[in-house]
């Protein structure tokens, strides 16, 4: 497929999805148009100026484009996402992202933890929102939020946790739409994330820190007498599981085994999968959890390694200009940045399954 073949079924995607989302002006559909080309084209950093230095418009041209308020990014990547990921098991995956930022006029610049640097950076954080396909093993960005800083935080009354699970209920509609299920790494498994998002009809997938305390279901059936029989049969041991309440399920390295038990900080029941590394590595079991009490080990496990797909369609690396220090960035700019990702390796990916 040669790259004029490829270029040419790139615009029509982007065209169709974007006369999908809603009635677009002429004068609106031409820019967009050819900023997706641009988006393509341009190699390295891209701001307004180089938009405006390469584009078919004028700088402030591309400026009132992405501050227009009114266009639905997350129907528009969404469109494009329904073509592409055809499996049946979807989840929505959530990922905070630095990106490094000097100067001190752009909005919400503040101290964020770079997971690459292992400490905390001053610079900005958007929290990526992708789809992964958990039966093809595919992820593709729905779009994206810039996360506020702290002192903003602070005049909201909420913490970092707080405005993530509030961002993602506000866009529960759109969310749920697709799926119920949020997949987060072990950043989000803390209760005031996981019973906010639960109470507004979501599941979450997440992992458990080693020493989590979680236990056994009880054994004990009602015998009609007074009083309940107790709830729990004992704290679990992770060192010295019990096997005879587990299922174990074939995995190409080390061991898994699946459960029901309640966890003491959420104070509901999960379904948990431990995996056990193989005979003669020194690291310790990973527990990893999903607040749908119904769903097996296996299934627990694919959906976490599965968010892992996001990693590759994140272009924080890329993005070191914020488009405008007039007040904080929306998340348009982002949507389409992070679409751009998307729809770039949409047509490898195309090129290696044809051959």
């Amino acid at each position: 497929m040669t790259k004029e073949t490829l270029l040419m079924q790139y615009q029509s995607e982007c065209l169709s999805a974007l006369k999908s989302v809603a009635n677009i002006h002429k004068p609106f559909e031409k820019a967009f148009m050819d900023t997706m080309k641009l988006f393509m084209a341009i190699p390295d950093r891209i701001n307004f100026l180089q938009l405006g230095r390469y584009g078919c418009f004028s700088e402030q041209t591309y400026r009132n484009l992405f501050e227009h308020e009114t266009f639905d990014w997350f129907a528009f990547n969404g469109s494009i996402i329904s073509k592409h990921l055809t499996g049946k098991r979807k989840a929505i995956a959530i990922d905070p992202s630095y990106i490094p930022k000097s100067g001190k006029k752009t909005p919400w610049i503040g101290y964020f933890w770079s997971g690459c640097a292992g400490e905390y950076k001053r610079g900005l954080e958007i929290m990526g929102i992708g789809i992964i396909d958990i039966d093809n093993h595919e992820c593709m960005t729905l779009g994206s939020i810039q996360t506020p800083d702290c002192k903003t935080l602070d005049n909201m009354d909420k913490n970092l946790v707080d405005w993530y699970s509030c961002y993602l209920i506000s866009r529960k509609d759109k969310l749920q739409s697709i799926s119920k299920t949020v997949v987060a790494d072990a950043f989000f498994s803390k209760e005031t994330f996981v019973t906010p998002m639960c109470e507004n009809g979501f599941h979450v997938i997440s992992r458990f820190r080693n020493d989590v305390v979680l236990y056994y279901p009880t054994l004990e059936k009602k015998t009609g007498k007074r009083g309940h029989p107790k709830w729990f049969d004992g704290r679990i041991d992770f060192a010295n599981l019990d096997l005879t309440r587990c299922k174990e399920y074939e995995v190409n390295k080390g061991k898994l085994y699946g459960l029901r038990v309640y966890a003491k900080a959420f104070k509901r029941y999960v379904s948990l999968a431990i995996w056990y590394p193989m005979d003669g590595r020194t690291d310790k079991w990973q527990l990893y959890f999903s607040t749908d009490d119904s769903m097996d080990g296996r299934e627990v496990l694919d959906y976490y390694r599965t968010m892992f797909q996001l990693e590759f369609f994140r272009v924080a690396s890329s993005m070191q200009e914020s488009p405008t220090a007039s007040h904080p960035t929306s998340g348009n700019w982002i949507f389409t940045s992070m679409h751009r990702s998307q729809l770039s390796t949409w047509p490898k990916r195309h090129v290696r399954g044809s051959e």
